[in-house]
């Protein structure tokens, strides 16, 4: 069933799950405070639309994937967010950004006083994936939104409801730990191939049905040993989610010491100038032989 699908956020998931959603034959209408972000986007069949308010009065379902935690609440409860629009009893706000978990919670309570549901469904696999439908989406919510949205998700991936409001973020948190850790370990296992004469190269093929085969290395490897960084996503964004991960660690007295390293080396990366890189740039922190 196609409908009028209203997102927020034209970035480099945003283009992704824009594309699906109008090759899936549904109506698009588009937002980015990022005005060449929205013209652009009428170039794949999105509606432009002025501002996040201008999405809710138009349609019931609105999606947002922001850079950061402020964006998603300026896009939910800003001066022109989705809350500003003049009914939204029935409709249903779905953040799939990676944002802070009292955010998210504080979100959803504002959104609920205004008869709005809500759910955080963060994702996994990137702005390819989000293109071809095949994210991992890691849900948030009650039953009633959850049913609401589920037949939208199969367009865009695979959904899995993980439990109420909160613990899609807390799921996606899971997520990056063994995901920006693992962009590490790639890095270090590379330069000892390459120490040693391996054909590096071969490396995801010859892994690819023992322990050590993995999504990530059969996308992020080759990134590496091509240096080739044109960034998938953003080593800033990488660098904030590890930041939100530090934090939400702390608050419940959690030793993460690997994902604590794994900080301290995009914090390097970053600071090095590298922060519009792909993730897969840690790699340029390890000296050549």
């Amino acid at each position: 069933m196609t409908q009028t699908i209203g997102f927020i956020g034209l970035g480099l998931m945003g283009q992704g799950f824009t594309r699906r959603l109008v090759e899936k034959g549904h109506k698009v209408v588009g937002f980015d405070i990022d005005r060449e972000k929205t013209k652009s986007a009428a170039g794949w069949g999105v509606t432009p639309a002025a501002s996040a308010a201008e999405i809710a009065q138009q349609s019931d379902m609105i999606l947002t994937c922001v850079i950061n935690t402020a964006a998603v609440e300026d896009a939910a409860l800003g001066a022109a967010g989705v809350g500003a629009a003049s009914d939204l009893k029935g409709k249903i706000f779905v953040d799939h950004s990676t944002t802070e978990l009292q955010a998210t919670k504080r979100i959803a309570a504002a959104l609920a006083e205004r008869g709005m549901l809500f759910v955080d469904a963060p994702v996994s696999g990137g702005p390819g994936a989000a293109a071809v439908g095949t994210l991992a989406i890691m849900a948030g919510g009650a039953e009633a939104a959850i049913a609401k949205i589920t037949p939208l998700m199969r367009d865009l991936g695979t959904m899995t409801h993980m439990g109420p409001v909160g613990t899609g973020q807390a799921a996606k948190l899971v997520n990056q730990t063994l995901v920006l850790t693992n962009y590490c370990v790639l890095a270090e296992a590379l330069r000892l191939a390459e120490a040693y004469g391996v054909d590096a190269g071969k490396i995801p093929a010859a892994l690819a049905t023992g322990y050590a085969g993995s999504n990530l290395l059969a996308a992020a490897w080759p990134q590496m040993v091509e240096r080739d960084f044109a960034p998938r996503g953003f080593a800033r964004q990488v660098l904030k989610d590890l930041e939100m991960l530090q934090a939400a660690a702390r608050d419940q007295h959690l030793a993460m010491p690997m994902a604590s390293q794994a900080l301290t080396l995009y914090r390097l990366l970053v600071a090095s100038g590298k922060s519009e890189l792909d993730a897969s740039a840690i790699v340029s922190l390890y000296p050549e032989q």
